[in-house]
């Protein structure tokens, strides 16, 4: 994700049609209208996911997918929401170089962006991470994630923003960072 492009891109789903087709059995538009049809707009989204999983015996991940697009689409969640009202945006960019090195080098490069050092940083193999404090009890994590190739994805995320206004900006802000990031890393 790379924060650009116009609003209907921004809400096109992470997932698309013919992928939860082949995983689920059913089209967007089948889980829509079985939803509707079970009256899932009065339900909470443990409920929804829960129907999924126990009546229709869809794997947790895609039940919370399911779940997920059926509230965007029926306008109880807009995108980037979370169950607890709040939003969070993620960029990511793929870098090339070993996870630890771009773990400090991304921290050297964000720090600016963050206003200092991290609040905490895990050195683990798997996904070294570090995570920032940011005023209004808004969180930043940055992960890196090794790949193929000698190539990592390196993932910014903003979480706890308060309002959905907030979003927008957030994403091109991080998106200008990671631009910096990779000119310098050059």
């Amino acid at each position: 994700m790379d924060g650009q492009g116009g609003d209907d891109r921004r809400r096109r789903p992470v997932i698309s049609d013919a992928r939860l087709a082949s995983g689920t059995g059913r089209s967007s538009e089948q889980w829509l209208a079985l939803l509707d049809g079970a009256g899932a707009t009065r339900l909470s989204h443990a409920q929804i996911a829960r129907l999924l999983v126990d009546e229709h015996e869809v794997p947790g991940w895609w039940a919370q997918s399911i779940t997920v697009r059926y509230e965007q689409a029926r306008g109880m969640r807009l995108p980037g929401q979370q169950p607890d009202g709040t939003f969070t945006v993620a960029v990511s960019r793929s870098l090339r170089g070993e996870p630890l090195e771009l773990l400090d080098l991304s921290v050297e490069r964000f720090a600016e962006f963050a206003g200092g050092e991290p609040h905490s940083t895990s050195r683990a193999a798997a996904h070294p991470t570090a995570r920032w404090r940011l005023d209004g009890d808004v969180r930043l994590q940055l992960m890196v994630s090794p790949g193929a190739g000698g190539k990592c994805s390196v993932s910014l995320t903003q979480s706890r923003l308060r309002l959905p206004e907030r979003v927008e900006p957030a994403r091109e802000a991080m998106t200008r960072a990671f631009r910096v990031m990779g000119d310098r890393q050059n």
